[in-house]
């Protein structure tokens, strides 16, 4: 247990020895959550969100398709999306 003080903007310092222990490093993410003890600092894992065109969606549509049936499915489902199937890059199945 270490003692620290709250900052300028309610800012805490985790000791050093703490930080290097859970690898946290300046701009670290960490969660801090409410118990019944007080306030439970931890870190936190963060994933990288990746936001779909619908260039991209009509790419994997199009490439994940395993049949014949399901790339003309594929092919209309690009259509409903205002796309041109013939235009967006992808993996075709071998008819």
């Amino acid at each position: 247990m270490r003692t620290t003080r709250i900052g300028k903007g309610g800012t805490v310092v985790i000791p050093a020895a703490l930080r290097r222990r859970f690898g946290l490093e300046n701009g670290s993410a960490v969660i801090a959550e409410e118990t019944k003890d007080g306030v439970l600092i931890r870190p936190a894992a963060t994933v990288p969100i990746e936001v779909y065109s619908p260039e991209r969606k009509a790419e994997l549509l199009l490439s994940n398709a395993v049949d014949k049936r399901g790339y003309e499915a594929a092919r209309k489902e690009v259509r409903k999306m205002g796309l041109d199937p013939d235009k967006i890059p992808h993996y075709k199945i071998k008819l």
